[in-house]
């Protein structure tokens, strides 16, 4: 496709030969220095769309400014999680070339920030607050930009970022390439991007009707009582083939609950959401991606951004509040080719919201059946044995176990557990 020697020989020896129908339609395209809307399902390659092509120009391209230690290349996503996952990415394709990324985000000190940004940077990948903060404060420099990349845009819009959009994307010079990303355009984000963009191009790496979710993703719905879902996802958790898992729930409470009850049973369980302090929450992702655990539970905030390819279950422990944070869901495992299982427990006050995500997305089962943790059925359709009881273990200490509300972190405070008389 044209892209530099040294970012395929680290694609390479990443084992990335090949690329994906979104790799493939956008990297050309982008090269150009074409502005492009690149539209694709979560997990099928859309960081390399544009980060390739990005990497590329920053590195080697007649119309990029040379490097002076201001940024070239600015990279904007809705969390946290995926901010790190992103520069993670990034960095691992640049190993050969001389760039200088950096990843900036709320909950961390400001000081290493405005560090790593004064000794000179080319790429960065942040998030919307924390860019805005230091651009207004003189330590991020975006005057010489010479590309600007919206990932995951339609979160940003759920997630009320959209302004904060509009001053970074108001700060680059007029004449940025911009490359706009995401797995669904609602309508504010096509206005946005028709005022912005410089006759972008718009790229879908798939057909318009097809299903708004993997195809190698088996979903599994059936309706459970509240007070027996703790041991029918005990269960679940011990069907065959089972690898990496993550559980979701609609609440910080719920989350935590789950993952202290799974700790109980024996489980190698780690927690992700709201009440969680930066630090707490990354221990436990990289607790889950080195394999220190296996189960992550994860509110739907917390979780955008995880980008673990070989997850092999999504358990929806609580049925998610619309279609899309659905699709967000399940589309968390059956990425890139794999085959992956997708199991939703309806509670009896939550039929009619499944409902509402069947039809939307054409399912085709609007009445799940009942299942206990006793039923056959369910025990058969995911392969869980007979000898699967409510417990595999001693009880085992929780990655990111902390009361609801209490958002401190250890290494942050050394007198914690200290009690006041």
């Amino acid at each position: 496709m044209g892209v530099a020697a040294e970012l395929v020989e680290a694609l390479g020896e990443l084992g990335i030969r090949e690329a994906f129908s979104i790799q493939e339609l956008a990297v050309p395209i982008a090269l150009d220095g074409r502005d492009i809307i690149g539209q694709a399902r979560t997990g099928m390659g859309k960081t390399y769309a544009f980060g390739i092509p990005l990497l590329d120009r920053v590195f080697d391209s007649a119309d990029v400014e040379e490097l002076d230690g201001t940024p070239r290349a600015l990279v904007v996503v809705p969390t946290r999680e995926l901010a790190v996952q992103v520069g993670e990415d990034l960095a691992r394709a640049a190993s050969r070339t001389p760039l200088r990324l950096a990843t900036i985000y709320g909950g961390r000190p400001y000081e290493e920030q405005i560090e790593a940004l004064s000794g000179g940077i080319d790429v960065v990948v942040g998030t919307p607050g924390r860019l805005i903060d230091l651009h207004q404060r003189g330590d991020l420099r975006l005057d010489k930009s010479a590309i600007l990349v919206l990932d995951e845009a339609d979160e940003m819009l759920d997630m009320g970022f959209l302004p904060d959009v509009e001053k970074l994307w108001a700060a680059v010079p007029g004449s940025v390439q911009t490359m706009l990303f995401s797995a669904t355009m609602p309508g504010q984000i096509l206005t946005l991007a028709r005022a912005k963009m410089r006759q972008p191009l718009h790229i879908r790496a798939e057909s318009a009707d097809a299903p708004a979710t993997h195809t190698t993703t088996r979903q599994v719905v059936f309706k459970s009582h509240r007070m027996d879902k703790p041991e029918v996802l005990a269960r679940i958790l011990q069907a065959e083939g089972r690898g990496r898992t993550i559980i979701f729930t609609r609440t910080k409470r719920t989350a935590a609950e789950v993952a202290e009850d799974l700790g109980r049973r024996g489980f190698a369980v780690g927690a992700v959401h709201g009440d969680l302090s930066q630090g707490a929450r990354e221990k436990s992702l990289d607790a889950f991606r080195a394999g220190d655990v296996d189960i992550l539970v994860a509110t739907d905030v917390a979780a955008r951004g995880i980008d673990v390819e070989d997850v092999t279950h999504v358990v929806n422990y609580q049925t998610p509040d619309d279609p899309m944070t659905y699709v967000h869901r399940i589309g968390r495992t059956g990425r890139a080719g794999h085959s992956g299982t997708a199991v939703t427990l309806v509670g009896y006050d939550e039929l009619h919201k499944w409902q509402l995500i069947d039809t939307d997305l054409q399912l085709g089962q609007p009445n799940p059946p009942e299942w206990f943790s006793t039923s056959p059925e369910l025990y058969q359709s995911l392969t869980i044995p007979e000898s699967a009881a409510e417990r595999v273990g001693p009880a085992r200490k929780v990655h990111g176990a902390r009361p609801a509300g209490d958002t401190r972190d250890k290494r942050d405070n050394p007198s914690r557990g200290r009690r006041r008389r």
